[in-house]
């Protein structure tokens, strides 16, 4: 990493308190993050991946303060966004923007594509009337779309032509950071290329940042420079693209890149196969977390919480077995 990283996330925690059945219960806390940490270049595309619940989205919205923070710091461009207060944080966010997993729940379905893609402009408050109208024909041709289709309305759209709505509507403000939260898991397969496409084309043309989330591991060998991936609201193994699907260390990584369809038989004869669900981020497990399901694990890992440390050059991984 470099030494000044556009985003830098320090032991970030985010846990929800529960509402208590009756007065007298003792109120249950879920850990959905629980002591993050991470960096991005400018420039670069960061992965975070994992089974559904493990807290990647969580994290993508703690980053950009849609959800609260427990504790910890976000530090974008040299501003720590978790100690912005309520004005500056609206007139931060322009730095800073998502493209959300589903885009038609994502939309008004009462406005136009041109009135979508405006919306920050106006709420921001960027530029003039004539000027917002012209950026919205300017962002429909960078994504792909017409500038006539400014008039339509999101029903009008097909999945992959609402996704670039998104996409432009998240670049209105002219952000350097751009969370994408499971952007092409809705679409068709056929669909999916070519969005991941087009954000790989405007992250050149733009020198745009991201911070990638999906479940899907072949996505992110296609999409990201830097992966983490997390278990249980922690990160069990983070490295550069090459060196994590090269050189695998931990078992859960392990796990997800055996779940990956394959034609190779005897790939097919190693693969890593999990039993049982994803424990209850309420109730975490004691010692490692990933114990109860691994394959390998020992009297140790279930007593004692493995750290997360530098396995090789940039190659970091929490298994004490490594």
């Amino acid at each position: 990493m470099s030494a000044q990283p556009l985003l830098k996330v320090d032991n970030l925690k985010t846990h929800f308190t529960l509402s208590k059945p009756h007065p007298f219960a003792t109120p249950q806390v879920v850990y959905a993050v629980d002591g993050i940490n991470f960096e991005i270049e400018r420039g670069k595309t960061f992965g975070l991946v994992g089974e559904s619940g493990c807290g990647k989205s969580t994290t993508a919205l703690s980053v950009l303060r849609l959800v609260e923070p427990t504790s910890g710091s976000v530090v974008l461009k040299d501003t720590d966004v978790c100690q912005l207060n309520r004005k500056e944080l609206q007139r931060f966010r322009g730095n800073m923007q998502i493209v959300f997993q589903d885009p038609y729940s994502s939309m008004n379905p009462r406005a136009t594509a041109g009135e979508i893609i405006r919306s920050p402009l106006k709420i921001l408050k960027i530029g003039t009337a004539q000027e917002q109208h012209d950026r919205v024909g300017e962002l429909l041709k960078l994504v792909g779309l017409r500038p006539e289709q400014r008039n339509l309305f999101p029903h009008q759209f097909s999945g992959g032509q609402r996704q670039r709505i998104c996409v432009a509507r998240a670049l209105a403000p002219n952000p350097d950071f751009i969370v994408c939260d499971e952007p092409v898991s809705a679409l068709d397969v056929a669909i999916q290329s070519q969005i991941l496409n087009l954000l790989v084309r405007l992250q050149k043309e733009l020198n745009l940042t991201y911070l990638f989330i999906s479940h899907d591991m072949a996505v992110v060998q296609h999409i990201c420079d830097d992966i983490a991936v997390m278990y249980l609201g922690k990160i069990v193994e983070k490295a550069d693209r090459r060196s994590l699907f090269m050189d695998v260390k931990h078992p859960y990584t392990q796990a997800l890149l055996s779940a990956v369809p394959t034609i190779d038989v005897e790939l097919q004869q190693k693969a890593t196969h999990l039993e049982g669900d994803v424990p209850s981020p309420i109730d975490p497990p004691s010692g490692c977390y990933f114990h109860p399901r691994c394959p390998r694990a020992e009297a140790r890992c279930v007593k004692e919480e493995p750290l997360l440390r530098e396995i090789l050059p940039n190659h970091w991984a929490a298994c004490h077995l490594i």
